[in-house]
């Protein structure tokens, strides 16, 4: 009996220049020799059963090499690993940002056909939650990076990786441990926690919740089974063709600009809407097949051309319907010149709602005569309600094993299993669950970060971050947001050696808390890393408030990381606010002057206080000559 840890595997890579664990399993005191590049360890088995080995360290090297693991049984039982490189190796990690897939960035299916990076190597760890800390892994094997497999990988995770491979020239191997919609806690160990009197009782009230299940557990069930009868889709049997009609559709209908999730279009419920556009076919494409993309719908939808049904995508055929791009096939028959109509009904039964896009993803196409143009379906859209069930609240599941946000569930079930695989540094994208408990969150991250280290016993290894992008609506006044306070925490991690982060204030989307533009998120934390981590002389951040002097009536803002200048993106800039000794922000005019910035309003006599960027989603747009944002801050800042 012979087994490796599962990131030992075919297409691996391995970190350069450190020395490399290489560890498994076998029958108890049998002997264990690994072969790979030249060296041969050898180690006995323990009474469990569980061997290690630490190959010395190796530079980076784009030829594919071999490992060989042998036990000393009777058998000589044996296994050789295949296409080996040794490059950089980086762990991806945080929630639904940093899962999110290349295809459903900006331009996937454009950034999947040009991914080509054989030295690129993708390996994502399986969802799973754990009481105590796993010593493996359950599945998962490295992917070769080309146009067919990256679609499915992390974006932020894939930009990033190929912003170092292209810089650096060495292969990357990029390991994927993320979990949408989780909070901070889960990814961190509970004697870390524990040990901490400002985070134990995290630990301690999650205790007392499973010391006594039952009465939760029935509550949550309950609600749950209320909802799924209140939002369950059965009124569509019978009479869709009417919805669906291309001369007299049922329904009131009026106007909707998408892609849009309909809760930003004023329908603030839940429910089934119905789509509805006509469009207008040349002749040449009459009786031809045809492929219709509609983008994503937010959960299910159900899409009709011209009366008749031809696709659909549910969330019980898979549960990542409400992001899945839908291209469904047009049969020849159905296409007449002149007058067409295409009817999308989407059923969503909890949180946005609609026909996401991105925009280039609608689209009407004759594969038969390739030089005609598109059809671009994006723009304004007939909708009429099928149902509204109200505005749907799901309540968080009660806290257990199970439960992906319960603490520490998964570090011990996703991250504890990768150590000590010999790493490079971490990347994190993750703060949008913690934003209602900021204050919380600058003890909590930082110790999160300390926990990984001080596990993987690779010292102070390097862990870049993504600050929290801009989402929701603009503020028309200055006014207070737990989306800044949470950026604010952000930024005061970078006091631990070794860290950095990518500020996305200007690259988020109002609507969706998913902005599609994850090539910058991958480009900037990479400049963090070349520059910090690979002694690259190169710009890695915006403007960052250093210090603010009174003039009159003016204050003064300097920063660092100015570089060779500050820029304005715009007529004028925005963003500053300032307050007097009350604390009542108002908007401030605001110039720049050199590295710094003179902010003021007539309506404050005596200024005090400057604000930049505070806000959900603030309009700001101070840059450096590099092109990187200004970091979000408050001078009038608590607790420092």
């Amino acid at each position: 009996m012979l087994k490796l840890a599962v990131m030992f595997a075919d297409n691996m890579v391995l970190q350069q220049m450190i020395d490399l664990p290489v560890w498994g399993t076998t029958s108890p005191g049998m002997p264990v020799t690994v072969r790979f590049a030249g060296q041969e360890k050898s180690v006995k088995a323990d009474a469990n059963g569980d061997w290690r080995v630490n190959l010395e360290p190796l530079t980076a090297n784009s030829t594919p090499q071999e490992m060989n693991v042998t036990v000393n049984d009777s058998a000589r039982t044996s296994m050789t690993l295949r296409n080996i490189l040794i490059g950089e190796v980086w762990v991806c990690s945080g929630q639904s940002n940093m899962e999110m897939s290349v295809s459903n960035a900006k331009d996937g299916g454009g950034e999947s056909a040009e991914a080509d990076f054989s030295d690129i190597r993708l390996l994502t760890i399986p969802k799973l939650t754990a009481e105590t800390p796993q010593k493996y892994i359950t599945a998962g094997s490295w992917e070769v990076c080309n146009p067919v497999n990256v679609s499915g990988f992390s974006a932020a995770g894939y930009f990033f990786g190929r912003e170092l491979h292209r810089r650096l020239g060495v292969p990357v191997g990029l390991i994927n441990a993320s979990w949408g919609g989780t909070v901070a806690e889960a990814w961190t160990s509970r004697k870390t926690l524990l040990e901490n009197s400002a985070l134990a009782e995290l630990v301690n009230q999650y205790d007392m919740a499973v010391s006594n299940p039952d009465e939760s557990i029935v509550k949550y069930k309950k609600e749950i089974q209320l909802i799924e009868q209140k939002t369950k889709d059965v009124e569509n049997t019978g009479y869709p063709r009417g919805w669906a009609d291309i001369s007299n559709p049922s329904g009131e209908w009026n106007d909707m600009e998408l892609p849009a999730l309909w809760q930003n279009r004023g329908l603030n419920f839940n429910g089934i809407v119905w789509f509805r556009k006509e469009i207008e076919l040349p002749e040449a494409w009459r009786g031809k097949e045809l492929q219709l993309s509609i983008g994503a719908t937010d959960k299910s939808d159900i899409t009709y051309f011209n009366n008749v049904k031809v696709g659909s995508v549910t969330m019980a055929d898979r549960q990542d319907s409400w992001c899945m791009l839908r291209t469904y096939v047009i049969p020849a028959d159905l296409v007449k010149s002149g007058k067409n109509v295409i009817a999308v009904r989407v059923h969503s039964d909890r949180f946005g709602g609609g026909m996401t896009g991105p925009a280039l993803a609608l689209r009407l196409f004759c594969p038969a005569l390739p030089q005609s143009s598109p059809v671009p379906l994006a723009g304004v859209w007939k909708y009429a309600v099928e149902s509204n069930y109200g505005k749907v609240e799901i309540p968080p599941p009660p806290p257990g094993p199970d439960n992906p946000n319960s603490p520490c569930m998964l570090f011990n079930g996703m991250i504890s299993p990768l150590i000590p695989f010999a790493i490079r540094g971490a990347i994190w994208y993750q703060g949008e669950s913690n934003a209602s408990r900021a204050s919380q969150y600058r003890t909590l991250f930082p110790a999160m970060i300390q926990d990984w280290r001080t596990h993987w016993n690779q010292g102070e290894f390097p862990f870049m971050f993504v600050q929290l992008a801009n989402y929701m609506s603009e503020p028309s006044t200055p006014s207070e947001s737990e989306w800044a306070e949470l950026r604010e925490a952000q930024t005061m991690a970078l006091r631990l050696p070794n860290t950095g982060m990518a500020v996305a204030i200007d690259i988020g989307d109002g609507e969706d808390i998913h902005p599609k533009n994850k090539q910058d998120v991958g480009l900037r934390l990479a400049l963090n890393a070349l520059a910090k981590v690979y002694g690259r002389q190169v710009p890695y951040s915006g403007p960052m408030f250093k210090r603010m002097t009174r003039e009159g009536k003016t204050l003064k803002v300097d920063f660092d990381h100015v570089n060779d200048g500050l820029e304005c993106r715009g007529e004028k800039l925005l963003g500053f606010a300032i307050a007097g000794a009350d604390r009542k922000f108002v908007w401030a005019n605001a110039e720049i002057s050199g590295d710094s910035v003179i902010v003021s309003s007539p309506a404050i006599s005596e200024p005090e206080f400057v604000r930049y960027a505070w806000a959900d989603n603030p309009a700001c747009n101070l840059y450096n000559n590099a092109g990187l944002p200004a970091v979000p801050f408050r001078s009038d800042m608590s607790g420092k």
